[in-house]
């Protein structure tokens, strides 16, 4: 646990753990004691964010140790659903090399059916011709199984790839996994295999933008 990480957990457990004293006087002394812990909380929290950025291509996040950018993206082998030209969602297993020559949008996220999700879900449905005309692929993985995913294409009309990882053990090589439950990272892979881009803690809304707005400013530099 980092140093921050420490303080912060130390002056909140001093917070909860002590009893205050009794009086008027005792009231405001700890008044100014509760104030001055949350204040050293606060700092050290906001040390903390700092940390996880100031090597963006090696960085902490609540998952665990993201990978590098710039270096092969972690390899990966899972069993999933891949919907067929009509809908159908399809068993499917694929790897990391089997993506290889187009452009790899891989997102993980908790689970299937809750709302953020759901709406993060939708929004690279929307947006999936226009990965698709960018060369790019969209796959998902979560904990959930492969029924689970099938259900959720069939019920959302995804027409992308849901891959499973019900151990973690993917999520864990990309710094996204919280038992039991994988986080809600992004990463951008290039046709090489090579991770060019990755967001931390995403929100639903309008993130399929922001990835393929990156997409293009990428495409468009190479």
């Amino acid at each position: 646990m980092p140093a921050s990480w420490a303080s912060t957990w130390l002056a909140f457990d001093l917070l909860e753990g002590s009893a205050a004293p009794n009086g008027p006087t005792g009231l405001m002394t700890e008044t100014l004691r509760r104030r001055r812990l949350l204040e050293v909380g606060f700092r050290a929290l906001t040390c903390s964010a700092a940390v996880l950025w100031i090597s963006p291509s090696r960085a902490l996040a609540l998952g665990g140790t993201l990978p590098s950018l710039q270096e092969p993206a972690p390899g990966f082998r899972l069993d999933g659903v891949e919907p067929d030209p009509g809908g159908t969602a399809r068993p499917v297993t694929l790897g990391i090399d089997d993506c290889r020559g187009s452009w790899l949008v891989l997102y993980f996220y908790p689970r299937d059916f809750t709302s953020g999700c759901t709406l993060e879900a939708r929004g690279f449905q929307r947006d999936l011709p226009r990965f698709e005309a960018a060369g790019t692929r969209v796959i998902g993985i979560s904990a959930d199984d492969p029924e689970q995913h099938a259900e959720f294409c069939g019920s959302e009309g995804l027409r992308y790839t849901l891959l499973s990882d019900p151990g973690g053990l993917v999520s864990q090589r990309y710094g996204s996994w919280i038992p039991p439950y994988s986080q809600r990272h992004t990463f951008l892979i290039d046709p090489q295999g090579v991770l060019q881009a990755s967001w931390v803690a995403v929100r639903p809304a309008g993130h399929s933008q922001e990835v393929l707005a990156e997409l293009q400013r990428l495409q468009a530099s190479a």
